[in-house]
């Protein structure tokens, strides 16, 4: 059986101002053409205030254990659009554009709209026509996209019925990135509720011959709990191979290695550990 855990973890971006102090969370991060690195996320000033969370911030830096720039924010909320805050940007690239899906809210937590933007330099971002691509619930948010064989799957957390029950990492497939196919569950964890639960965050990656789920916050904020499997969409309880001290958490490759990321409410931005797989 395969352990997995992360190194020590060292901060590399603080978004804070010289009076005031400032948190990210739910993020992404993707290297540009030229090799440059882009942080986007969930911002607002400490104390926590999720449903004041209006913008998402954008830091870019030649190496991610940085120095990171810190620009002005990516993308602020659209009040004529429905939008009534923005959570957990995730961004991929597609031909000539990037693709950032989020959670732009909506009066209905039942149906809660998954947002769109397009760009094609990381910097200006359009939102599309199209958005939201689509609706769910219980707050159905903190999409995670990427390409498996010959179709896009987004990852992200819903509960196994609109109105509440148990949290699950709920997926759906795409052709180009804009057309989803009905939702179906890659992941059903005990525990019952509505809004934040502990399949926040999902994130899949393939490592050697397998597929490794993150969720959190679990047991605790900061804890990231990893299950392994050999069907990306499928993922058990008793699955679990290891736990990471980290929120929010989102893994990168860089230099030959997989590397997991830590931030959240209090936790004096961004950090960055070795993900480390060991038999």
């Amino acid at each position: 059986m395969v352990g997995v855990r992360a190194g020590e973890f060292r901060h590399i971006y603080d978004p804070s101002e010289p009076d005031r102090r400032w948190y990210i969370n739910d993020h992404t991060l993707i290297q540009d053409a030229d090799g440059r690195w882009h942080l986007f996320g969930i911002t607002h000033p400490e104390p926590p205030d999720p449903f004041d969370e209006t913008e998402f911030a954008h830091a870019t830096a030649d190496d991610p254990h940085g120095p990171w720039t810190k620009h002005p924010p990516a993308l602020t909320v659209d009040r004529e659009r429905g939008e009534t805050h923005l959570w957990a940007p995730f961004v991929v690239h597609d031909g000539d554009r990037y693709f950032m899906f989020y959670d732009g809210g909506g009066t209905d937590r039942t149906a809660t709209g998954m947002g769109l933007a397009t760009s094609t330099d990381l910097f200006h971002w359009t939102r599309h026509p199209d958005s939201p691509v689509f609706r769910d619930g219980y707050d159905a948010r903190d999409p995670m996209v990427r390409r498996i064989d010959d179709r896009w799957v987004m990852y992200y957390c819903a509960t196994s019925a609109p109105t509440g029950g148990n949290h699950i990492v709920a997926y759906r497939t795409s052709p180009d990135l804009l057309h989803w196919s009905d939702r179906r569950i890659a992941y059903t964890d005990p525990a019952t509720g509505t809004g934040a639960g502990n399949t926040e965050s999902p994130f899949v990656l393939r490592h050697a011959d397998a597929w490794y789920l993150l969720i959190g916050p679990r047991p605790d904020y900061a804890g990231t709990e990893i299950f392994r499997s050999d069907n990306p969409f499928h993922f058990d309880t008793s699955d679990r191979v290891g736990h990471v001290p980290a929120h929010a958490a989102e893994v990168i490759t860089y230099d030959g290695a997989h590397w997991i990321t830590h931030a959240g409410w209090g936790q004096g931005g961004v950090a960055l550990a070795r993900l480390l797989f060991a038999r």
